[in-house]
Parts: C-alpha cells; structure tokens; sequence
C-alpha cells in the first residue's frame, strides 16, 4: 500500500491505482486517474465522521477550489481566520459543515453552488484585474484583464 500524503493529509493509503518506479533521483509514483482520486478523497473527507482535521479542511476547500480570502469572504470572516483554522486544526463546527456541504453539492453538479464558487473566485481576483471598457458602434462591452495581460485585450 501507498501513503498518499498530497495536501498533506496523513491518514490516506492507496490500495491500488498507481505505479512506482525507480528513477536516479529514488522512487517516483504515478497514479492511475489522478482527478478520480483526488474526487474520491474529497467525498471520502465530507463524509468522515468526526470532525475534519485542518489539513483535511485545507484539502476540501482547495479542491473547490477556493482561496482563503473567498472562503472567508464567503463564511464572513478573514482570510486569517481560515488559514488559523487549518493550521491549528481547530475548525468551528458550523464551518466544518458547510465545506463539506459546498464540495459534495458542487460534486454532484449543483449549478447553483458551481455559480457561487465561481462568483467567489472572480471576487477574489478583481482587486488585482483592470477592467477595460471599449464603445462599438451599438454599445459599449467591458472585460477583465489581470495586471499585465492587458495588452491582450488590445486591438490588433
């Protein structure tokens, strides 16, 4: 059996569905489907019983994928609040649910939970996108463009 430590989870072993191989720099493993299990530990982790370890909840909310700053927009708290969280493992049980919550509805393709992470991850990278504003000759369109990539919006 494998430990699988990604994320820095501690308590996953692979029973199959990877490969080891020796290579010059030690062993380096491959794993058969690495979206399928990565989905696998997630549910596996929302359906845990006890609550989730800060690794574990670090784990989830990455998978969303969530910043600390959305999700913490998103529980009404700060984005150090969520990284304290997950580094102490100490995660208010309200909070705890509700990760569990939005991974399993995304999962299961809850359009609506989709939408709000999506709106919570644009949220997140406005503060550091330039809005361009340009008039055709019937209205006027806008696009975001982060710092540096505004040249790409430029006419050719």
């Amino acid at each position: 059996m494998y430990h699988f430590t990604d994320g820095g989870l501690r308590n996953v072993w692979l029973k199959n569905g990877y490969v080891e191989k020796e290579t010059p720099y030690g062993i380096a493993v491959s794993y058969h489907d690495l979206d399928g299990l990565i989905r696998a530990v997630c549910l596996a982790l929302a359906h845990k019983p006890g609550k989730l370890t800060g690794a574990e909840f670090r784990y989830l909310r990455s998978a969303l994928p969530l910043s600390q700053i959305a999700l913490g927009k998103l529980l009404g708290c700060t984005e150090q609040s969520v990284a304290k969280w997950e580094k102490q493992g100490r995660i208010p049980k309200a909070e705890d649910f509700l990760i569990r919550l939005l991974y399993t509805q995304k999962y299961h393709g809850d359009d609506k939970v989709e939408a709000a992470v999506d709106m919570l991850n644009a949220i997140d990278g406005i503060s550091h996108s330039r809005m361009i504003v340009s008039k055709t000759d019937h209205r006027w369109t806008s696009e975001f463009a982060s710092e540096g990539e505004e040249h790409l919006l430029e006419p050719a």
